[in-house]
């Protein structure tokens, strides 16, 4: 796939945007557009996978440290910090999802509606279960039984709701919009 400017900008803006929304006051927790963005990088950019793993992973560091400059300098207002330990996890997480994403046959709905059900799920499942496992204090420390696992995820619920949401909504604008731009395009190549 040829990298054009207009690509190029368009990702710019999709990674700032994205980066923007998720340190939005008031929004949802876990409704964010990072998880469909690695589904479209990693379904777009399937021959040029550095530009697949770029956008979601330059969209988190750079909310993360719109998060952190917030936090040092709001004097209170957000408890929200950018930068933690076990961080680096996040980041490895998305890095998995963006592979879900090459798994994606763009010409059929199904299986982006499949993957953008799947690739929260299996982040719900790994984040969780590491906080739950870990002995860094991140969650609410439930206790290292089955049962406290359980709570674990269920601490997490409403988290996981939103960000299902969230994968499927901005997958749908995503992929929708690629799709218009690109038969667009095609029109106009046509005409030519």
């Amino acid at each position: 796939m040829k990298i054009n400017r207009s690509l190029i900008i368009s990702l710019v803006l999709m990674v700032v945007v994205s980066a923007l929304y998720r340190i939005m006051p008031q929004r949802p927790m876990g409704f964010a557009p990072q998880i469909a963005i690695g589904l479209f990088s990693g379904a777009i950019f399937v021959k040029d996978k550095k530009w697949a793993f770029a956008a979601p992973l330059i969209s988190l560091l750079l909310s993360d440290l719109l998060y952190e400059a917030m936090y040092i300098y709001s004097n209170g207002s957000t408890l929200i910090r950018g930068f933690y330990d076990g961080q680096w996890i996040n980041y490895l997480l998305f890095v998995g999802i963006t592979c879900f994403g090459f798994l994606i046959n763009t010409r059929r709905v199904g299986n982006v509606v499949l993957a953008a059900l799947a690739a929260p799920t299996t982040y719900f499942l790994i984040s969780n279960f590491l906080v739950w496992a870990s002995n860094r204090g991140f969650g609410l420390d439930r206790p290292k039984t089955f049962n406290g696992l359980l709570l674990t995820y269920g601490d997490a619920l409403p988290f996981f709701k939103n960000s299902v949401m969230a994968t499927l909504v901005f997958s749908a604008v995503l992929f929708g919009m690629y799709y218009i731009v690109k038969d667009r395009f095609a029109a106009k190549e046509a005409e030519a």
